[in-house]
């Protein structure tokens, strides 16, 4: 066939696909080609240029943004919230919780076994608005964070671990104990419990982990809830270089953990158990939790990030 021809036949073939919106098989049989004839002209249409593809992206839309954090810190995904303003907690804790709904109901896998903070208010926020998913999936929602404490707070952990096993079809399993005691001591007769172990023991099941990222000073949701260091506890987790927490598992800067004798007294998932799982998705932003998110991030404690755009562009410096 002479070239002109050639591209004679590429564009009509693109135009009665992308014009005409004719699918390959009526394009086939119109024209007496075969299928594969006119997938191929039409990726030859395309280095021709006679099909020229693009992408126009919507208002509060940053997929720019999204690849750059993929890129720069080696991510699985990333998803970044449009936000109005980054220094209001509970604006961006909005923003940034229907970003991780919508991510969420979209993503679970048939069988997901999903571990979730407790005192995360991003991820209260996440729950607040999320769709129950359409069909069952055999899904099972895991605390991996200690729950018990101040009455109220007590409830709400009950009530973002079980709203979230309803939201998915599954079964909720709590872990019945504080998140914070006062010695190690108490912390290993808690572990010695049955109920207890047999929960931190399904830990190795999970494929899914839904975290936040908090600062050392504790948020007011993890304040209320009674489990929080001491003034002089965090003054020597700063010390150490702590700049953030997950699970309240203290890192530095570059996401190595900081080894106090503090960490001793979490009952929940550390952060060796957190890597171990397939899929940990970061749920946090605003301007107050910036460093304490680099960190997570150039430690690999997450694979996956969902926060607002300000700090998205603060961290890959766009």
């Amino acid at each position: 066939m002479a070239r002109i021809d050639e591209l004679r036949l590429m564009t009509r073939v693109a135009r009665l696909y992308y014009e005409q919106g004719l699918r390959q098989t009526e394009i086939a049989e119109s024209l007496n080609l075969s299928q594969s004839t006119v997938s191929r002209l039409l990726k030859r249409a395309e280095q021709e240029q006679i099909v020229r593809v693009t992408v126009s992206v919507p208002h509060g839309v940053y997929t720019d943004l999204e690849e750059a954090l993929v890129d720069t810190f080696g991510l699985r995904d990333a998803v970044v919230a449009d936000c109005v303003r980054d220094d209001d907690d509970e604006s961006v804790q909005r923003d940034v919780g229907r970003a991780a709904s919508y991510y969420l109901e979209t993503t679970l896998g048939q069988g997901e076994c999903i571990g979730v903070s407790s005192w995360s208010g991003t991820i209260l926020a996440m729950v607040d608005v999320m769709r129950q998913i359409p069909r069952p999936i055999d899904a099972r929602v895991i605390q991996i964070l200690g729950g018990a404490g101040e009455p109220q707070a007590k409830v709400h952990a009950a009530y973002l671990s079980s709203r979230l096993a309803e939201l998915v079809r599954g079964k909720a399993t709590f872990l019945p104990a504080p998140g914070l005691v006062d010695s190690a001591d108490v912390r290993q007769v808690l572990l010695n419990e049955s109920s207890i172990r047999e929960v931190i023991k399904s830990f190795d099941e999970i494929t899914l982990a839904l975290v936040g990222i908090g600062t050392v000073e504790p948020s007011p949701l993890l304040a209320s809830s009674g489990n929080i260091f001491s003034a002089e506890e965090l003054d020597t987790l700063r010390g150490h270089g702590a700049v953030g927490d997950i699970l309240y598992r203290f890192f530095d800067a570059e996401g190595n953990a900081v080894q106090t004798p503090l960490a001793d007294r979490v009952t929940g998932m550390d952060l060796d158990q957190l890597q171990r799982v397939k899929r940990v998705v970061g749920i946090a932003g605003g301007s107050r939790k910036l460093a304490a998110i680099r960190g997570a991030l150039n430690g690999g404690l997450i694979n996956t990030l969902i926060t607002d755009r300000f700090t998205a562009e603060r961290l890959v410096q766009i």
